[in-house]
């Protein structure tokens, strides 16, 4: 049971962390809302382009954010994996399409470069991934023996 509480609220603190991670600054002071989602699967690749709020980067953390809370009422550690690999496969994906898009990735302490949104992301994934592996799950319940005919 211990183990199921807290791999619960590893999982809700990742959910929580990677939903409010699009209104932190991603690259350059640019908020991750201002991404939108189809940017990371089309040929034009990132662009100055700012989507609504739901056609951006916020929809596949708000979805893992819902996996992560039915994880967490059916104790499902599959669940809480899945969420947590969509989080990590969504920002490798961004990081990946804005590394095309800028040439080269910088990190910098003056507000250029990669900001602390992204790393907000990756530390979610990582905690969700975690929670998934901390928690122990339903209990098995044991086959009914056979009843005597």
């Amino acid at each position: 049971m211990f183990r199921n509480v807290l791999g619960s609220l590893m999982g809700l603190a990742g959910a929580a962390a990677a939903v409010w991670s699009p209104f932190r600054a991603w690259y350059d002071g640019r908020h991750g809302r201002d991404y939108g989602v189809q940017e990371l699967f089309t040929s034009a690749g990132i662009t100055g382009h700012t989507p609504t709020l739901l056609a951006s980067i916020l929809l596949p953390y708000l979805f893992a954010a819902v996996l992560t809370l039915c994880a967490v009422l059916l104790r499902s550690r599959l669940l809480m994996a899945l969420a947590g690999v969509v989080v990590l496969g969504f920002t490798i994906l961004w990081t990946v399409r804005q590394g095309q898009a800028a040439g080269s990735l910088t990190v910098g302490g003056d507000g250029h470069g990669l900001g602390d949104g992204l790393a907000n992301a990756f530390g979610a994934g990582a905690l969700i991934l975690l929670g998934s592996l901390v928690m122990s799950g339903r209990p098995t319940r044991p086959l009914a023996p056979p009843t005597p005919a």
